[in-house]
């Protein structure tokens, strides 16, 4: 395990990441004072202490053993857990430059101008592929994103973005077409909708929004025994934008249809993201398993504010 030195004390925040600073683990403390943040303060002790710091975009809460975060009210997954070293807490330097680091910048714009620029949205599933299905109207999964998409391609095209959609029909069309789809037109963004299911929880509800896993660092979920860490794939090129869109997203959508927020997380197993050469993430709206949301899904209004949510991400 590979440690950085602490910042002096009278260091002033810097404005380049330092070079010392790779795949070594770092003082919260340090990494607070490199962003001119606030000295961490300690909520609650023992070994799943609590560490508050405040900037001027908000709070972020770390927990001792958690592979979650709190930036700025918003849920993040981490690749590595934080831990006490030598009596303090450190956070690895790949959590803190691929995902803290710009999340404390998220409020920023994406561009300087959402005119003539070109989003693929993806409505998940199609086809022989029917995705999930709901436990209250039995409507499958990929006749929801379907709708979902044209809303969303309705609300965005009367603020003059250009919107593509990889399938406007149930329509088989495999991952690697929904890829394609996007560089035959140049598109600046890529956003797949889908939903979700856990039929062995039907408790489980609400929103996440996913983006690839950079390179060096553990998925937040599997879905097979496999997550090899040195990976590369094209669209880690965007592993700062791919996060920042993600928390834009999530944090929108959340505001419009007041789901749970299960925050935004990395993984390495969508196909349908490694291959992309621009920002690209996977929105999952809702549980189809849990019945009191299955039927919000069931709603034209409530997908419509699903839509709105997704269009005021991009367009902020």
């Amino acid at each position: 395990m590979e440690l950085a030195d602490p910042l002096p004390a009278d260091s002033v925040p810097g404005p380049t990441w330092p070079k010392e600073w790779s795949n070594v683990w770092l003082p919260l403390e340090s990494w607070a004072r490199f962003n001119g943040m606030s000295k961490p303060t300690q909520l609650s002790a023992g070994t799943a202490a609590v560490y508050q710091l405040q900037g001027t975009n908000g709070a972020v809460v770390i927990k001792i053993g958690s592979h979650s975060a709190n930036v700025a009210g918003l849920e993040a997954g981490l690749g590595f857990a934080p831990r006490i070293i030598r009596g303090f807490p450190y956070i690895h330097s790949l959590d803190a430059r691929k995902t803290l680091q710009v999340l404390l910048g998220s409020f920023l714009p994406l561009s300087s101008s959402n005119q003539g620029r070109t989003v693929v949205i993806d409505p998940g599933h199609g086809g022989r592929d029917s995705g999930t299905h709901s436990v209250v109207t039995r409507e499958h999964e990929k006749q929801y994103t379907l709708d979902w998409a044209r809303r969303l391609q309705r609300r965005l095209e009367g603020s003059g973005w250009k919107v593509v959609l990889t399938r406007t029909n149930d329509l088989d069309l495999p991952l690697a077409e929904r890829i394609a789809i996007a560089d035959r037109c140049n598109a600046d963004l890529f956003v797949s909708l889908h939903l979700n299911s856990a039929i062995s929880n039907r408790d489980q509800a609400g929103a996440e929004t996913y983006c690839l896993t950079p390179t060096g660092m553990p998925s937040n979920i599997l879905r097979s025994d496999e997550d090899n860490p040195r990976e590369m794939h094209p669209n880690n090129q965007f592993d700062e934008q791919n996060v920042q869109l993600a928390a834009r997203l999530q944090r929108c959508f959340i505001q419009a249809t007041s789901a749970a927020d299960r925050g935004v997380r990395r993984a390495r197993f969508m196909a349908v993201l490694k291959g992309q050469h621009r920002p690209a993430v996977l929105i999952e709206g809702g549980y189809l398993s849990n019945p009191a949301e299955a039927r919000k899904i069931a709603d034209p209004e409530y997908r419509q504010a699903m839509a709105e949510g997704v269009a005021r991400g991009l367009m902020e």
